[in-house]
């Protein structure tokens, strides 16, 4: 093992897994307890050296693993080499700069840094924090982004419940100006500042792209639509009519403003999409293209099966404005809920629908949220397009 000065923090128990978080109910409470996000040497029961990482004596994830080469420190060279490798992934692997200037460029475990997203939107670098260690190494992150994008200004942000959760204050960077993105040729505005995180959603991108080839002279309705993404879409591909509809007036104002930078007309409402899509389905109101994609349900393991139900209500309702042969988009961000549970759902939202439904594609997001094998937490959103056959 490296001389390191690290402290070293000791485990309960044996531990089997690959998986980069260990529980704090494993790990033995250190004497001289390090501060939460402090880089630690982590030792087995048996003495045998497991890894080094984050560690956090006030979150429920003890231990976040990064390094388990026992010569290689983790500095601001290992940040650097770790933000290359992800960026050379993206521009040089999956070719995005070609289609977009808008991609996740660090997708915490999925990337190899537990708790660190960075999103890229033109110039702009939005940085989450969603683990102690990530922020309490930002300047380092902010130097090995500064080296593969030089120039770029940066918007830093962590969620209040992560904040709590992990034990560290942060107020946030000053709020920076928005960037202007170009997305398959389709232009929209991402405002990280304002009240909607970014107000732009990159891990969409093949999804809007691929529903986007399905519209030509259709009537589309837009549901949860956000800032527009899949309607502009719609819209700029020659879709006949599109109808967005969101519960939230501000969004729908940058939606709006969406649908000018593509000088393309879409009607939004604003309305709860729940007595709105009853009173479309009373009049008989039907679209050929619907999409249905709510914001995340539950972050709780105990609100799975409340927000499990709220999907089907809003499904079953959605496939009542499906014409015959129509299209149904239908999607969740809510980790937590499986893609089997999702599909399941469906199912039945079906059944109560009155409908039979053929299932064209199930995706997720773009390949620029990877995640490992053994890390399925970093895989959150299902997409499942089908046709409403009668």
């Amino acid at each position: 093992m490296t001389n390191t000065p690290n402290p070293v923090v000791h485990l309960k128990n044996a531990w089997r897994s690959s998986h980069p978080w260990i529980f704090q109910r494993l790990v033995d409470k250190p004497a001289q307890r390090p501060k939460p996000g402090s880089i630690v040497e982590v030792v087995g029961v048996d003495g045998e050296w497991i890894g080094r990482g984050f560690y956090n004596g006030h979150s429920r994830i003890a231990v976040r693993i990064l390094e388990t080469h026992p010569d290689v420190p983790v500095d601001a060279g290992w940040f650097s080499r770790k933000i290359a490798d992800a960026v050379a992934l993206r521009r040089e692997v999956l070719g995005l700069d070609a289609v977009s200037d808008a991609w996740r460029v660090v997708h915490s475990e999925g990337d190899g840094i537990s708790g660190l997203v960075v999103d890229r939107y033109g110039d702009l670098l939005v940085v989450e924090f969603f683990s102690a260690g990530a922020f309490r190494h930002r300047d380092w992150i902010f130097e090995a982004l500064r080296e593969q994008f030089p120039g770029c200004r940066f918007h830093s942000f962590a969620d209040e419940h992560v904040q709590k959760q992990e034990s560290f204050d942060f107020r946030g960077s000053t709020p920076a100006e928005p960037a202007i993105i170009t997305e398959h040729g389709v232009r929209f505005r991402a405002d990280p500042a304002g009240a909607h995180k970014t107000g732009f959603f990159a891990d969409q991108r093949e999804n809007r792209e691929w529903l986007s080839r399905q519209v030509a002279g259709k009537r589309m309705l837009d549901l949860c639509c956000n800032t527009g993404g899949f309607g502009v879409y719609a819209a700029v591909r020659g879709a006949s009519e599109v109808v967005g509809v969101d519960i939230d007036e501000d969004v729908i104002e940058i939606a709006k403003g969406n649908a000018r930078l593509n000088d393309v007309r879409i009607r939004f409402v604003q309305a709860d999409i729940f007595p709105w899509l009853r009173d479309a389905g009373n009049a008989g109101d039907a679209y050929d293209v619907v999409v249905l994609d709510p914001a995340k349900m539950t972050r709780d393991r105990d609100q799975v099966i409340p927000a499990l139900k709220k999907y089907l209500d809003m499904n079953k309702l959605a496939l009542g404005v499906v014409k015959p042969g129509g299209l149904l988009a239908t999607f969740s961000c809510t980790g937590l809920v499986s893609e089997e549970q999702f599909l399941d759902m469906l199912r039945r939202a079906a059944f109560y629908a009155g409908r039979t439904i053929q299932v064209l594609k199930v995706a997720g997001a773009g390949p620029d949220h990877p995640f490992l094998a053994h890390v399925q937490e970093s895989r959150y959103l299902k997409a499942v397009f089908c046709r409403v056959l009668d």
